[in-house]
């Protein structure tokens, strides 16, 4: 792992998850009442002793920036650090980064000399805890010169995606991004084929990447030598394959791209099930995050059910089913919580000091609702979208996939109905 070098990417402006990357990069959107997804490929790296990352941020990328700063400052005695790289306008190229390909390939100028016979890439905005050492051995022992992490996938997830051909021995022969219906029977069949890898069932017949790459040294400055290239999935691979071996890693664990507001919310409301796919309570690889040193969550005459609470809340006579309910968040008397996934504040205020105050007010009803942080709900407001519009801007508001959404420093006015 000494010989390894991580490139975490920050990702781009993040449309499909607004309102929730308004004013911040995907990386750095709250998840799990207390962490941010930066928190999640940052933590898998460490747990396996790869202690060299550089975070290639561009858009919204302060709060990003003040997180990883503040979170992850490793031993001065060891060779270890997590680094920011901004994108730069530099006197070869005064553009802003172009895609994944060309955002690695214009970071290579700072990481180029640094000693590393290996590269990993990952995504910034993924949910999975994964043996990246395991990936990294697989790639070492088939002497392979690029490797992708892959995950059998269903018929309905699979035109979303991007998808493997295989050969008889189950090597990577072919990659569409996303393929058109017509293709999917075609490339279905052939991973079918290379079942000496993974055996597909009927209910996942396709098998996809997951945005994981390892590339060996001079296959990654290979391939990026071609200015034209800017993006790993659907330009770099496909090419490599005729020039480069490269060879799945079948992961058949949770994982999950948030890139979506209907992604996001499915996730978090995932982490509130007994049977959670996925689970930050892990007691040999638990996720980190900046400590707070917030006191414990204060219930007052409280129902909660299949819920998770973080630290430093305040409810009062309020119930709450199935929902997230993030950090500081202040609940008042007779406000229920449903279905809902709250990020909570940045700080306390005094009571009174604003109207309506931060938080939720007195008897608010809350129903498939992403609160972000900072927001102030008036008292008596019933968010529930009765009428089940998927899509919507309203004065403080707006609703996505049917999920209703109040932005970070939004204000709903007391009495609001949706």
């Amino acid at each position: 792992m000494q010989n390894v070098l991580v490139v975490i990417l920050g990702g781009g402006q993040g449309t499909r998850l607004f309102p929730l990357t308004h004013l911040r990069s995907k990386p750095a959107v709250p998840i799990g009442t207390k962490y941010r997804l930066i928190d999640v490929p940052i933590s898998n790296c460490l747990h396996v002793g790869l202690r060299r990352i550089f975070v290639l941020t561009q858009f919204n990328s302060a709060s990003l920036n003040r997180h990883v700063a503040q979170t992850y400052r490793l031993d001065l005695f060891s060779k270890g650090f997590v680094e920011i790289l901004a994108a730069e306008q530099t006197p070869e190229n005064t553009n802003w980064f172009q895609g994944t390909a060309d955002a690695v390939r214009r970071g290579l100028r700072h990481f180029r000399d640094l000693d590393a016979d290996y590269y990993l890439i990952l995504a910034g905005d993924h949910l999975y805890r994964m043996d990246l050492e395991a990936m990294i051995r697989s790639h070492i022992d088939r002497g392979a010169d690029i490797t992708i992490a892959a995950q059998p996938v269903p018929t309905a997830e699979a035109p979303g995606m991007g998808i493997f051909l295989f050969d008889e021995e189950g090597r990577i022969v072919g990659f569409e991004e996303k393929p058109r219906p017509e293709r999917l029977a075609e490339m279905g069949s052939s991973a079918v084929g290379g079942t000496t890898l993974v055996t597909l069932g009927p209910d996942k017949p396709f098998v996809a990447s997951m945005g994981i790459y390892v590339f060996s040294r001079r296959a990654l400055f290979e391939v990026l030598e071609s200015e034209d290239f800017i993006d790993f999935g659907r330009q770099v691979i496909p090419a490599a394959l005729a020039t480069h071996r490269v060879h799945p890693y079948l992961y058949d664990g949770y994982w999950a791209d948030v890139g979506t507001i209907e992604s996001f919310y499915d996730a978090n409301i995932s982490l509130t099930r007994q049977d959670a796919p996925f689970r930050f309570f892990d007691p040999a690889r638990p996720i980190y995050t900046n400590p707070r040193f917030l006191p414990g969550s204060r219930f007052t005459e409280c129902t909660l059910n299949d819920s998770i609470v973080g630290d430093g809340c305040l409810l009062d006579a309020c119930t709450v089913r199935d929902s997230i309910v993030g950090i500081r968040t202040r609940a008042r008397r007779g406000c229920t919580i449903n279905r809902s996934v709250v990020l909570g504040a940045d700080y306390y205020e005094p009571e009174h000091a604003n109207h309506p105050p931060l938080g939720i007010g007195r008897e608010v009803v809350l129903d498939r609702v992403i609160v972000d942080k900072n927001a102030r709900i008036g008292d008596g407001a019933r968010l529930v979208n009765e009428a089940g519009v998927q899509h919507h801007d309203g004065d403080g508001y707006c609703i996505r996939n049917g999920v209703i959404i109040v932005p970070k420093h939004g204000v709903i006015a007391p009495g609001t109905v949706v």
